[in-house]
């Protein structure tokens, strides 16, 4: 009996998301970004008080967000950093604090976890009816989890300070996934619980609120040969972070399975490189004004 298919537990996902981590250019894009762009983006922010309130929705371990925090405290040496941090995952929250507890360099950051979901926290913070507000909040790669995406920016929106900034980095739609999830549909699983939201749906939901914003396209590649070579445990978790399914390759049918290996190679979706199949992982840094 094969056994049926079912969707990833968070513990699963952090493994499967490593993997997809290990080989892809996924952080060394948002390096780039960061290197480029950042320091002129937040150059402005806090317009000289004391303390900059930061927030992170969706955080994961924190190695993204303890990249900008150190870019703020060189663009504004001296300031205090206020930094609070919405993540579900319990695994991500601790390796997040201990990320903290092992850097010498953030003294002057101090940090609040709320091990809550975006939607969880914005119900929590309606209910107490205080409303801080940030000066930089940030939502990296995380819209595609959340149930009602233009409610979720509006609020995170209206929770910035004047000349605040709201940071949305999602897939781009010359990315793989794009196509994937527009043509190639019928080869995903139902069990992907993931929204298929790409930089151009964002847009559309910035447009609508009349918010200025400016978007920064970057390449990034992600290495799936693995994934096309029999009973590989590699390629094996790189196909169950892209479905969203636990041993997709063991629990499909053979016919879902071989389409998606066919859609994978499809030039909207993948190049070779050196015999290697690199499938396009290209993101979108959308920095939206208050």
């Amino acid at each position: 009996v094969i056994p049926s298919m079912r969707s990833l537990t968070a513990e699963e996902y952090v493994d499967a998301f490593k993997s997809f981590l290990d080989h892809s250019t996924e952080h060394q894009c948002m390096d780039e970004f960061n290197k480029e762009e950042m320091p002129n983006i937040v150059a402005g922010l806090g317009n000289g008080k004391s303390t900059i309130n930061v927030l992170g929705v969706g955080s994961g371990t924190g190695e993204q967000d303890l990249k900008m925090i150190r870019i703020l405290q060189a663009a504004h040496p001296g300031v205090f950093i206020d930094n609070e941090i919405v993540e579900p995952n319990p695994q991500h929250v601790a390796a997040y604090k201990e990320s903290v507890h092992q850097a010498p360099d953030l003294q002057n950051v101090s940090f609040m976890w709320h091990q809550l979901t975006s939607l969880e926290y914005e119900q929590q913070v309606k209910e107490e009816g205080a409303h801080k507000k940030f000066d930089f909040i940030h939502m990296i790669q995380m819209l595609y989890r959340v149930e009602d995406i233009p409610n979720t920016i509006k609020f995170f929106h209206s929770c910035l300070n004047r000349h605040g900034k709201l940071l949305i980095i999602i897939l781009s739609d010359s990315s793989g996934w794009a196509s994937l999830w527009k043509k190639y549909r019928h080869c995903l699983p139902s069990t992907d619980s993931g929204h298929y939201i790409t930089s151009n749906g964002i847009t559309d939901v910035l447009k609508r609120l009349g918010v200025e914003y400016r978007v920064y396209e970057f390449p990034s590649g992600w290495d799936i040969t693995e994934c096309f070579i029999e009973g590989d445990p590699i390629g094996a978790l790189m196909m169950d972070f892209l479905t969203g399914t636990k041993n997709f390759l063991g629990t499909a049918p053979p016919g879902l399975r071989q389409r998606l290996q066919e859609a994978l190679c499809q030039p909207e979706c993948s190049s070779k490189k050196d015999g290697r199949i690199i499938f396009s992982n290209n993101l979108s840094m959308i920095v939206v004004e208050s």
